[in-house]
């Protein structure tokens, strides 16, 4: 598998990959060039003593999961289930394009350099925080569980865990940080990374719990990384440089962006009965 913050997701997927071949190519070149370091030290947040453990066989909690898994079976197919795929893609030039329309800008790391830097130093933070705990539990994902169909292929997944989400807590990771620069835009922007972590519950690789769990690891990891001086740092030049490509440059396409919004503004927990 690749790394978490900057690895594209290839495999069976390949039309998606050639699809976004040229960003993924220029983010990469951008990458090498700008290499993302650390806001805080790799081992300063030990989610293992912050997050609740992992359900086990017998919690209520374990049984919770189960039952979403079998919910979103009525999710296959569907127009969120084809969203939930696109976002399976989290490399960072891709999520900076997935989360242009709850930004209101069209965010890249060309047009938007010093945002792609803030954005991806903080996963890569978060990422490691992350990783440390799935190591740590050693979750089975829901389809390990119980059979049934997901959205990205599993021999994909092989020998990776569920708890917490990696991808959930990149998401989380790209709302606080686009929150913290464009706080007008808060709203649109912490709604999408909600729905970004729930594209794996619909995706079926992930349980409910690893969602929410991954919310939490970022907003504990977040919570250290915002104290420091080179994040305040980054901030302000990311700052400045959002409120130009507002003022110099097109916003995202208003039809796409609200058919994004009708998919992404109802949580897909909503409405979820016994």
């Amino acid at each position: 598998m690749t790394t978490l913050h900057e690895g594209p997701y290839i495999g069976p997927m390949m039309k998606t990959a050639v699809r976004l071949a040229p960003v993924l190519a220029a983010g990469a070149l951008l990458s090498a060039a700008t290499a993302p370091s650390h806001y805080i030290p790799p081992n300063a947040i030990d989610l293992t003593k912050i997050l609740p453990p992992a359900p086990a066989k017998g919690d209520i909690r374990y049984e919770a999961d189960r039952e979403v898994f079998r919910a979103m079976k009525a999710r296959i197919g569907s127009p969120r289930w084809k969203l939930a795929t696109q976002d399976v893609v989290y490399a960072t030039p891709v999520m900076m394009r997935d989360f242009s329309c709850a930004a209101g800008i069209a965010l890249s790391p060309e047009v938007t350099p010093a945002t792609y830097r803030i954005l991806a130093t903080a996963s890569a933070d978060t990422g490691h925080a992350n990783v440390a705990a799935k190591a740590h539990w050693k979750r089975l994902r829901p389809f390990q569980i119980d059979a049934g169909e997901t959205c990205e292929p599993k021999e994909e997944l092989g020998g990776t865990y569920d708890y917490p989400s990696g991808h959930t807590t990149k998401g989380w990771t790209f709302g606080l940080v686009l929150a913290d620069l464009l706080p007008d835009r808060a709203t649109p922007i912490l709604a999408r990374a909600r729905a970004y972590g729930e594209s794996r519950i619909v995706c079926r690789v992930h349980n409910m719990s690893a969602v929410e769990a991954g919310r939490m690891g970022a907003t504990v990891t977040m919570t250290a990384i915002r104290a420091t001086p080179a994040y305040q740092a980054d901030l302000a030049a990311a700052r400045a440089e959002l409120a130009a490509a507002r003022r110099d440059t097109p916003p995202p396409d208003s039809a796409a962006c609200a058919a994004e919004a009708a998919l992404t503004t109802p949580s897909v927990l909503e409405g979820l009965k016994r």
